[in-house]
């Protein structure tokens, strides 16, 4: 996980999820053209239940909507490489937590995720399927 400098200019510095600049966990405000999100992240290293973990949470501010695709590969970008694999898991309904309108990225430390083959996502051959298409 990499906690990138362009970051800092929007962690929060007071209030209850201050941290201070150069943690390598924290709440962010990001503000970017078509996006007002917040970001909770951790590196996953010595913070208890986490631990071993990188992990995500993203919500659209003032909006009553979860985040989109594009919002989420934005986050994804922000926090990994373009060649890490994070994942979003659906839990077992048993598991189910729903304080809020939140999309959560999870990447284990010390472990390859699985990952299927890339025929199952999608036809390279076909191309990016664009704007207008996309309906």
């Amino acid at each position: 996980m990499k906690f990138d400098r362009k970051l800092e200019r929007w962690r929060y510095l007071e209030g209850p999820f201050a941290t201070k600049p150069g943690d390598t966990y924290g709440a962010f405000k990001i503000v970017a053209p078509r996006r007002r999100l917040q970001v909770i992240a951790c590196d996953g290293r010595d913070v208890g239940e986490l631990s071993g973990w990188e992990h995500v949470s993203v919500s659209v501010i003032n909006a009553n909507r979860l985040p989109t695709w594009e919002e989420m590969c934005y986050v994804k970008d922000l926090f990994w490489s373009e060649d890490e694999l994070v994942v979003q898991y659906h839990p077992r309904r048993a598991d189910y937590v729903s304080n809020w309108r939140v999309l959560h990225l999870w990447r284990p430390i010390d472990q390859i995720i699985p990952a299927p083959p890339p025929i199952l996502v999608g036809i390279k051959a076909l191309g990016e399927l664009g704007e207008a298409r996309r309906g």
